[in-house]
């Protein structure tokens, strides 16, 4: 089976402001109680996943922005009902848990891939050229800059004038081996430790996880190399994968995102950087990238 491999694993926004001199330096929560309803984004049902465990759903969002390739043959392994039946295969502790086909290198076993099982481009990076960024307004150890696009972490690099996703918790790869074209999506994982951002730009990053990260994280770890599980029966069975547009409409999760792209996600990113929680006695003025929530709610009712 693949696993990570050891080593690795649009025009430019203006750089998020400061509080507001105006008014009092609010906390998270009162930002978002006083966001307004086009502050929050509904998932798009056709890059939405839903991985459902016998503990409960975890909801992926796909990132079609930066990862298209892979984001269309997951879309096509998830129609093709390739995920259901296979098992969460590796738990490794403050790193990652991964899951796939524990026969895939057994060619006599092996779940069939199908059409999808073709290479796919290593899609690490991408051009930054007409991508919408938030950028954080503090230096970063792994990128000339770093903020948000289409409400996820990434970072970019105008000399190269690229852009890629960042291993922050939560996020969602594909697994691949040393070839870097190796990844096509059958294999999957997602952060659950502190982010590994070695890992950027040396792996695709599809997507990540917008609700029941706690279903994957609090798993047993493993106790074989990396962390994957040594004994068939201590694998934890998926029972299915579906794309939220395959799903009947009333059945949807009716969630919304924050939308990283407004003057509310600017003012939630400064109260993270300055607390002013009657807890802090000094707000520390800065923030790592991997730190700033990304809210997501369910849709209230209309009134």
């Amino acid at each position: 089976m693949r696993m990570l491999v050891p080593v690795l694993l649009a025009a430019f926004a203006v750089p998020a402001a400061a509080a507001e001199p105006s008014r009092p330096a609010r906390t998270t929560q009162q930002v978002l109680a006083e966001a307004k309803p086009g502050d929050w984004r509904a998932l798009d049902p056709e890059n939405t996943l839903y991985l459902d465990l016998a503990a409960g759903r975890v909801v992926i969002e796909l990132a079609p922005a930066f990862a298209p390739l892979h984001a269309a043959n997951i879309r096509t392994l998830v129609r093709q009902r390739y995920f259901d039946g296979l098992a969460i295969l590796r738990v490794q502790d403050n790193f990652v848990t991964q899951w796939g086909d524990p026969d895939s290198e057994n060619a006599d076993k092996a779940r069939s891939l199908g059409k999808a099982g073709r290479r796919i481009a290593a899609e690490f990076t991408r051009a930054a050229q007409g991508l919408a960024f938030t950028a954080l307004p503090d230096g970063d150890v792994y990128a000339p800059e770093v903020g948000f696009s289409d409400g996820f972490a990434a970072a970019r690099d105008p000399a190269s004038g690229r852009a890629w996703l960042a291993h922050c918790y939560g996020a969602v790869g594909a697994g691949r081996d040393n070839d870097p074209e190796s990844g096509s999506g059958a294999e999957l994982y997602v952060v659950i430790g502190q982010a590994p951002r070695q890992l950027d730009r040396n792996i695709a990053l599809v997507g990540r996880v917008v609700e029941g990260i706690e279903l994957l994280s609090a798993l047993p770890r493993g106790s074989g190399p990396l962390g994957f599980y040594e004994k068939p029966e201590q694998r934890l069975p998926i029972r299915s994968v579906r794309l939220a547009a395959d799903v009947p409409e009333a059945q949807r999760l009716p969630l919304e995102a924050l939308r990283t792209d407004t003057a509310t996600f600017q003012a939630l990113i400064e109260s993270r950087r300055n607390r002013r929680d009657d807890w802090y006695q000094v707000p520390a003025g800065k923030i790592d990238l991997c730190n700033i929530p990304l809210p997501v709610r369910r849709r209230p009712d209309p009134a």
